[in-house]
């Protein structure tokens, strides 16, 4: 696949302060993008999300996997995953969302949603399993959908769509100050796949 064949130009800033999130638009061709939606559709092992609330164990619609350089211990929402070997597949789209931004990841947690019923609520990825402002991408496949970020504190909010095979970076103190959230919508009626390319502290085995 000619995986650089798109080159982005200069990254759009979206947040006023308190954070960095720069959105890098298509990195990937048309038919890139559609051919690792399909590689990655088919290829990852993909599971229904679990959660632990008030003490009931929860499964969502929405499916995931957790990939990394080793076998990472990753626990949100209460429930803790063991990362898996990474595919042929993610070294590829890792080695591009690591030359376009500059930064360097050791894990992935994809994500997919089959339709615009499936979202996600309101969080920031603070969780001390990750790295302390570390810097986490987002790549999107599949259905374009609408991603919205929230201060914590002054209540400022920002949106954009996110385009198919479009590549987003969120860094510095993002997930301290602002929340982010990929609203449910009707009218989507086809699936996204996001991937998060993220970098665990060592030692967490």
């Amino acid at each position: 696949m000619s995986l650089f064949a798109f080159s982005p130009q200069n990254p759009l800033s979206l947040l006023p302060f308190d954070g960095t999130v720069l959105y890098y638009g298509k990195c990937l061709s048309e038919r890139d993008a559609w051919n690792f939606y399909e590689l990655l559709w088919s290829q990852i092992e993909w599971k229904h999300d679990e959660a632990l609330f008030f003490g009931k164990h929860v499964f969502t619609k929405r499916k995931v996997a957790w990939y990394g350089d080793q076998p990472y211990a990753y626990t949100y929402s209460n429930t803790t995953k063991r990362a898996l070997p990474w595919t042929s597949v993610l070294k590829q789209l890792k080695r591009l969302t690591e030359q376009l931004t500059g930064e360097t990841f050791n894990s992935c947690l994809l994500n997919l949603y089959h339709d615009g019923k499936e979202g996600m609520a309101w969080h920031s990825d603070g969780e001390k399993d990750l790295k302390k402002d570390g810097a986490i991408a987002s790549m999107s496949l599949g259905a374009e959908r609408r991603f919205l970020f929230k201060h914590k504190q002054s209540g400022d909010s920002v949106g954009l769509m996110l385009e198919h095979g479009s590549l987003l970076l969120m860094r510095g103190k993002t997930q301290t100050y602002w929340q982010h959230r990929l609203p449910p919508s009707a009218k989507i009626h086809h699936p996204r796949i996001n991937l998060t390319f993220r970098t665990m502290v060592e030692g967490k085995l």
